[in-house]
């Protein structure tokens, strides 16, 4: 069985999954549709298929799946469609910006009985899963502490931060869905820390760029996450887990493994430069993960529901900042 994809939106995510599918067995790319033409046509030049408008592509028999990488506001009125349309969907996060639209967004896709896989890439990353493998064997004992640390190379343009619901929706994201991930529970109080020391006009955009939160479960365990749009070493990009035998890091991916040591010191190369390049086996991983499921049946590994749940982290961050306290998740949650 090949599954047939078609891909809206070929911005640079779009162009990413595009490459992605192009390289998993059982998987084919045969439409395309962004309003740029220039952006349709360098995919299906790279990577195959046709240019088709939405429109052309829901309503497409040869089209099993959809991929979603077109802004984020946007997002929810695609699943929507998407599912009613009777497509398995792949959709970028967030599911949306609000937490009651993103709910509604997955009682859709379960009234229809369609397959919904949010794009958390970092679930797929070798090393991070290699990291969770040991945590599942017991090598550490029981989780107690989790760290991520996500430093970006540098900010994105104002023009995207204004649509991207900011740095907790658009950037932390990722990380409190590998918080959920490598704790094991849900979190249950939120307390974050905001501020703007890389551009004023990010600030001026209403957003920021330098933030840390703690997430805190029900049982005690703790996350501790470090987010910046600044770094000028490289895509920093680490998680330590400790429990209570031990701790295992997944430490930063370089742009080769080798170490020089000579009178100067130690010196190792480069950090790899973005996400695009850090995470190139990733992305095919969870394509090639989307696939399986497709063909077996099985649930995805991330779901709508894991897409809420990051949301409604973001959101409790939003407002543990706004309202300088630490905020429940329940009160999130009931809203």
């Amino acid at each position: 069985m090949t599954v047939k994809f078609a891909i809206l939106g070929a911005g640079r995510i779009g162009q990413v999954h595009a490459r992605a599918i192009a390289s998993v067995p059982g998987a084919a790319l045969v439409a395309v549709a962004d309003p740029i033409a220039k952006a349709a046509d360098t995919a299906t030049a790279a990577y195959g298929g046709e240019v088709r408008t939405i429109d052309a592509i829901l309503t497409a028999e040869d089209v099993d799946a959809v991929v979603i990488c077109t802004p984020t506001d946007t997002h929810a009125d695609l699943i929507e469609r998407s599912a009613r349309a009777g497509k398995a969907i792949f959709c970028e996060k967030p599911v949306d910006l609000d937490v009651a639209r993103a709910r509604r967004v997955v009682e859709v896709v379960e009234e229809a009985g369609a397959t919904l896989m949010v794009g958390f890439q970092r679930r797929f990353d070798p090393d991070f899963r290699a990291l969770r493998a040991e945590v599942d064997r017991g090598t550490i004992g029981e989780v107690e502490m989790v760290t991520v640390m996500s430093r970006d190379p540098g900010a994105p343009p104002i023009d995207y931060i204004k649509r991207s619901g900011g740095i907790f929706r658009d950037m932390t994201i990722h990380d409190f869905d590998v918080a959920r991930w490598m704790l094991g529970e849900e979190v249950a109080t939120v307390i974050a820390a905001a501020s703007n020391l890389v551009d004023p006009e990010i600030g001026k955009a209403g957003d920021w760029d330098s933030v840390n939160v703690i997430l805190t479960t029900a049982s005690g365990k703790q996350c501790t996450i470090s987010n910046s749009r600044r770094a000028t070493y490289g895509y920093d990009q680490r998680i330590e887990v400790h429990g209570s035998m031990g701790s295992i890091a997944a430490e930063n991916t370089h742009k080769a493994r080798v170490t020089v040591a000579n009178d100067t010191g130690y010196t190792r190369p480069p950090l790899l430069d973005f996400f695009m390049t850090r995470y190139t086996a990733a992305y095919a991983a969870e394509i090639a993960h989307f696939v399986d499921a497709l063909e077996s049946g099985s649930p995805t590994a991330t779901t709508g529901y894991d897409g809420v749940m990051a949301l409604v982290l973001a959101e409790a961050a939003v407002r543990s900042v706004d309202e300088g306290r630490t905020i429940k998740l329940s009160e999130v949650l009931l809203t």
